[in-house]
């Protein structure tokens, strides 16, 4: 069974995730593209883990074989790349072969339309449908050798007009001036050549580390920049005196960033960051978007300084539809996961803007990004955040989502419930500015509570509380 999830289908290599799953995949993109466009092209990119290469040639051949063209990717290719491409090059889509962030032992299948967002549900829907109608023997294919030769199948490079981009959205003027130092993690991903030679381009004293490629993403088993996995890069950041650490994970769409002091910025720090930046050196006002679980402090600021926040599902496809609907008052959207764009680019994550965006927010503030946030702080007032996953049980599993589905509390740790939010999972507004939120994963049997307070004392009592009602208790 072929289910998409939040951003595509993912699977493990060579269990789930094989040559003749990639084609029929393919062969029900491949369908509903010839149902929707008369004459279709399509961009295929890859990113750097274990066969990626082989399974975008496969797939490209199946493309061929149902008369759609093929542009190939010549080597690994970020996910906003591909992406901005879409949208560039006018193309009826792209397929992707990643599976971002997750660990060595998984590849994945992202299909984006040509709006150049990740396909919205309606869409993956109908996917799922068409794979679970193919067989094998259904599926039409091109040899690459002679699609390449029908010039069905084209070597493809993305990166110029992508590169070209950046240089209209980030101010390299500044950065230039300001001369700062920067360590970035590529973490073995798609990054390397990107970000690194970007920083290059804006005269950026930098100490780039694993830019090689690694299947097996060493040390960590997965390429996800949070706060565990990019502890070289908190060295090298304290080595090198850097004003800032950057990193992107295996495709390019998430961000990590490390303060000059050694210290983690967190997505739901960066966004309303990114959001006060845009806002002072651009001027720019209008609609900030974020996901349901994502901190409050967003919309703190933005009533300070006269911005509309839109809350949406989990998933960058629902912020990317509302910058597509709003395409110029949309400001910058962004999910606690690690995703961000802003206006005048793409509907999708792009982990090299947000680390860009803040090398030229320190850049041109001249202040680190703790001096930033205190600011922001100075404004919303104290802001706490926090997420802890549950690996549970079946059972217990199951006896939770009968609770939410039954239950309504009408408070957690002594604070009345003011309202109810289930656009994706449950969120129970607080008292004081506080909020508790569950989420249950759709692919394994994990629950995820978000808590927010503004003191670290009534933050923790939210979390024991939190849990407890996890567990039953």
């Amino acid at each position: 069974m072929i289910k998409f999830g939040t951003s595509g289908w993912r699977g493990i290599i060579a269990e789930d995730f094989t040559y003749g799953n990639v084609r029929i995949v393919t062969q029900a993109i491949a369908k509903l593209l010839n149902e929707e466009h008369k004459k279709a092209s399509v961009v295929i990119g890859y990113d750097t883990r274990f066969m990626s290469e082989d399974f975008a040639k496969a797939s490209a051949e199946v493309l061929a074989g149902n008369g759609i063209k093929a542009l190939l990717c010549k080597r690994d290719t970020p996910t906003p790349v591909i992406a901005f491409d879409i949208i560039n090059s006018k193309l009826a889509g792209g397929i992707n072969f990643t599976a971002s962030h997750n660990p060595y032992l998984y590849n994945g299948i992202k299909y984006s339309p040509s709006w150049g967002g990740p396909a919205l549900p309606e869409t993956t829907r109908k996917i799922e449908m068409y794979c679970a109608q193919i067989q094998h023997k259904d599926v039409k294919t091109m040899p690459l050798e002679q699609a390449l030769k029908n010039k069905a199948v084209e070597m493809y490079n993305p990166r110029p007009a992508y590169m070209k981009k950046m240089r209209e959205l980030i101010n390299f003027k500044a950065l230039k001036k300001a001369g700062i130092k920067v360590a970035v993690d590529i973490l073995h991903g798609t990054g390397n050549d990107y970000l690194d030679a970007l920083l290059d381009e804006a005269g950026i004293k930098q100490k780039t580390i694993n830019k090689n490629r690694d299947t097996m993403f060493a040390p960590n088993g997965a390429p996800e920049p949070n706060e565990n996995n990019i502890k070289e890069l908190f060295q090298t950041v304290k080595k090198e005196s850097c004003k800032l650490g950057l990193a992107t994970d295996g495709d390019a769409d998430r961000f990590g960033i490390i303060d000059s002091n050694g210290e983690f910025i967190t997505p739901n720090q960066v966004i309303p960051v990114v959001l006060y930046h845009l806002n002072k050196t651009r001027g720019w006002t209008g609609i900030a978007a974020r996901s349901v679980m994502t901190s409050h402090m967003l919309d703190r600021l933005a009533a300070k300084i006269g911005v509309e926040v839109m809350e949406t599902p989990v998933g960058f496809k629902y912020i990317g539809d509302i910058m597509v609907k709003h395409p110029k008052d949309f400001i910058v959207g962004g999910e606690e996961s690690g995703g961000l764009t802003i206006r005048g680019h793409i509907p999708e994550k792009d982990g090299i803007l947000a680390c860009l965006l803040m090398a030229e927010a320190v850049a041109m503030s001249k202040k680190s990004v703790t001096a930033l946030l205190k600011e922001i702080k100075n404004m919303t007032g104290e802001i706490i955040t926090s997420r802890l996953n549950f690996h549970l049980p079946a059972d217990t599993m199951s006896a939770f989502r009968e609770t939410l589905e039954t239950k309504s509390p009408q408070e957690f740790a002594g604070m009345k419930v003011q309202k109810k939010i289930t656009i994706d999972g449950d969120k129970f507004i607080l008292d004081e500015g506080t909020w508790i939120g569950f989420r249950l994963s759709g692919t394994e049997p994990v629950v995820r509570l978000y808590a927010e307070s503004d003191t670290q004392a009534k933050l923790n009592k939210l979390l024991k509380a939190g849990k407890a009602f996890v567990y039953g208790k």
